[in-house]
């Protein structure tokens, strides 16, 4: 596999989109908590129906490509 991209991309995502790394929807007391370290179910949920439509637009769409040797 010579095309590094699309998994460093996709890392890349899955870790600033984490909830309650930079942002949490839904919070605990609020609509969106920032930098509160701290997950729920609810959350996750919403973090893997924004992650996976700005994964598949980034892929299909852009085409990203980081050549190798």
């Amino acid at each position: 596999m010579r095309d590094w991209a699309a998994p460093l991309i996709a890392s890349a995502l899955f870790g600033f989109l984490s909830p309650g790394w930079i942002c949490q929807m839904p919070g605990k007391n609020r609509p969106i908590d920032f930098m509160n370290m701290k997950t729920s179910i609810a959350a996750i949920v919403v973090h893997a129906v924004i992650y996976e439509p700005v994964v598949s637009f980034m892929f299909l769409l852009l085409d990203p490509y980081v050549g190798g040797f």
